[in-house]
This record gives C-alpha cells, structure tokens and sequence, in this order.
C-alpha cells in the first residue's frame, strides 16, 4: 500500500455527517469502523429477524435516493428484483466515478470502506443476491488496492462468505476495477466492461432488473447511495428523512471545486441552503462575486450565481431552479472565467468520451466541439448559436445511454444564461471578459 494521505480535519465533512463523521483519513480499518458502531446494522437484522421485505419497505420510507446522478428512488429499485426467481441474482455498485468535479465515491472508498461493504451485504440479503461486485475506476489504484484489504478483512471476520453471522445467508463480494472511460460509468456499460466486452451502453428495454450481468437479474446502485443503508437501518427511515426534506431523504456529499477557497467533500442534509454550502467552503477564493455554478456534475445545466445562492441544495429545489443535482458536483466560477473557454473544455471533454455507438452522439459531440471551438477562437458566426442549439436538439433523448444528454445539456444552458458572451466572442473576435487569465 501506499503511504497514507495527509489526514482530513475532522470537521470539514459538516456537522450532520453520517458517511464521512469523524474520519481523519487514517481509521479506516475494520476495527476502527466497528468501534464507530459499524456492522451493528447488520446484526440488527440477524437479532431481530428482519426479513427482506422489512428491510425494502425501511429503504421505501427513507426516501433515500441514488446518489449517482439519476436520483430515482433506491427501496423502488430493490424491489425491481424478482423475488421467485431460483438462478443467480447479482448485485453491483458503481464506482466508476468519472463525472467532472465528482470526487467523493473515492473519499468514502479511502476512508470508510467497510460502511460500503456493510450497506452492500444488507442490500443483497433484502434482494436474495449471493454475489456482488464493487466496480472501481481504475485511475485510483490506491483506492482499489484498499478496498480489497477492506474486503479481507471483512471476509476474516466472518461478514462475508457463507451463513454470514449464523443467518443462513450467503454472500460474497468482489472488487473490479475499470481502465478510466466514462462511458463506464453508464450502468449498462459497466455490465459490459464487468463481463469482459467492449464497455458500451445496451438498449434498454430489458432493464437489469430482468436482464443483467451475464443476461441475469441485477441491482446496480451507487457507492454514496449503498453507504447511506447502515445508518438507515440503525436510527430508522423516519429519522434519515427528518435529515433532509420530503422525497429527498437524508444527507448528501458535495463535492465542492473551482474558484472557491477550500474545494473539498461537503456532506450536508439536503435543503441546505447553496449559500450555506458556498460558506462551509470557504466562500469565493480572493472574494471575488460567484458568476455561475454547476451544482451537480459537468453534464448538468450551468446556473448564474444569482439564481444558485437563491437555490436549496436538493433534488426538487435545483431542478426547479433550472439544473439537476446529479451526482452533487459543484463546480463554482467567478467573474474571470470566460464562459464560452469554459464550455470548449466540457464539449471537448464528451467529444472525447463518446463510445461513437450512436450517430448522433458520435457526429453531434463533433459538430458541437468544433462549433465552440470556432467561437472561441474568433472565427464564429451569429448563426452558429442556433446552430449549436439545433445540434444540441437533434442529439438529446436520442440516443442509447444518457451521454448525448450530457453533452448537449451544456451546451443549451451556457448559451441561454451567457448568450452575450458568445455575441461579444462572435462579434469581436475577443473574450468579454477583460481579465481573464
């Protein structure tokens, strides 16, 4: 193993921690978890005899949401899973965390591991799963290498294997990592590149539910949203949704960059005010004015600073506001960051990463890279700005998996609260920002 990072202040995940509390980057380990109280949720079950359908109706009530980017309703999945099935049934998370600005599935990977692994065992038994897999980017080797400890661990002391606590019931978890593409990041494409095969999203109808890993039934959630099962189960549905608000249940990590003066990971209830989040963060870097925010990831809508500081951070609240939350990246930037350069960086970034399956994914995240592109470097026409908007049509909700969204939504936003830059950039060859280095 490497040599351990420079420890977290204890302080900086916030003050209604449940994933991160009290971490310090160096107890990690399963005896450190357990003194913390973790595995207790998983005894619980086993003392008390919950069964599985107790188990999805507490997830049901928590209103505990995917916290990978979707958001859709976590104890409505599990209960996807078909109960009479008799073959194997998998379980998956995804830890393929490649969204821009997102860094938080690694945080609870490097320093809380076994809340993963618990929350994860809980879910199998509720779902009848007797395999699982942990599908980890790859470009974070050291995280990798660490969770397999944790999983030895946790397999030595009994939590993982066969008749786990003397329940009668079997489970078994394994690490997989990825080799960096985004693309694997699409639940669908995970379930191919888990398989061995090219990693690129299916045609859905049939969902994974039905029709999964190796063409069996399969769950796949988020890391975030797997380490919230052990707290839920301990203090009670009504108690992790008194955390947050009605339909957004519990805490939320942000993870918190740009122009900010102390980018980190923010775990906050959500509703918390933006404003509230912004301050626990630091505020503006240099206090300079905050100009526009991407409250959850780079796929999704940019906000002006005005309309994000009136903003809660919570599913409902943002999406009203204009965005989405998605996987909770925000990304700040003040009044030097030039919004057409910013928008190059984001087209380019999905031309990229496109996996070229679908035409209008494939040629449309060109045509709009090459668009910007010529825009930002003085050659652009006012007719470019319907063009790009035409583009951006012509791919959204047209395609397989949701990277043309991804790629479009951008584009449409900057364009809508930002036209006058891209004017100014169209009319006289020149960023409207004077300053902007």
């Amino acid at each position: 193993m490497n040599a351990p990072r420079e420890p977290f202040a204890t302080d900086v995940y916030g003050p209604d921690a449940i994933i991160l509390k009290g971490l310090d980057g160096l107890n990690w380990r399963l005896a450190d978890y357990e003194a913390r109280g973790g595995y207790e949720a998983l005894k619980k079950i086993v003392r008390e005899k919950l069964t599985p359908e107790d188990v999805i109706a507490e997830e049901k009530k928590s209103a505990l949401r995917g916290r990978g980017g979707a958001g859709f309703p976590t104890g409505l999945k599990w209960s996807f899973m078909p109960k009479q099935y008799s073959g194997p049934k998998y379980l998956v998370c995804n830890s393929d965390e490649g969204e821009p600005g997102t860094f938080k599935d690694r945080d609870i990977l490097r320093y809380n591991p076994h809340i993963l692994i618990e929350g994860m065992i809980i879910a199998a038994y509720a779902m009848g799963t007797a395999v699982g897999y942990n599908y980890i980017h790859g470009e974070i080797w050291e995280v990798y290498e660490r969770f397999e400890e944790a999983l030895d661990e946790a397999r030595r002391a009994g939590y993982l294997g066969r008749n786990i606590l003397g329940s009668g019931f079997d489970f078994d978890l394994q690490a997989h990592h990825g080799f960096g593409a985004y693309i694997c990041g699409e639940e669908t494409g995970l379930l191919e590149s888990l398989e061995g095969k090219k990693g690129q999203p299916r045609f859905k109808p049939p969902f994974p539910a039905s029709y999964g890993l190796y063409g069996k039934p399969t769950t796949i959630n988020n890391t975030e949203t797997f380490a919230a099962v052990p707290w839920i189960i301990m203090n009670g549905a009504d108690a992790f949704l008194a955390l947050g608000r009605p339909n957004n249940g519990g805490t939320k990590i942000f993870s918190v960059s740009g122009d900010v003066a102390r980018p980190g990971n923010y775990e906050v209830r959500l509703g918390t005010p933006f404003s509230k989040l912004l301050e626990m963060a630091g505020g503006m870097r240099d206090g300079r004015k905050l100009k526009a925010c991407i409250p959850g990831g780079s796929s999704m809508p940019v906000l002006p600073g005005e309309i994000m500081l009136q903003t809660d951070m919570d599913y409902d609240s943002i999406a009203k506001a204009g965005s989405m939350l998605g996987s909770g990246a925000v990304i700040c930037m003040n009044e030097t960051r030039c919004m057409v350069r910013s928008l190059l960086r984001l087209s380019y970034f999905y031309y990229e990463e496109s996996c070229g399956q679908c035409t209008p994914c494939r040629e449309g995240t060109g045509w709009l890279y090459r668009m910007v592109d010529r825009i930002e470097h003085g050659r652009g026409r006012l007719e470019d700005l319907d063009h790009l908007n035409r583009v951006a049509d012509n791919i959204q909700g047209r395609t397989i998996c949701a990277l043309g969204d991804a790629a479009a939504m951008p584009v449409r936003a900057f364009i809508k609260h930002f036209r006058d830059e891209f004017e100014h950039h169209i009319k006289h060859g020149k960023c409207l920002v004077p300053d902007y280095v």
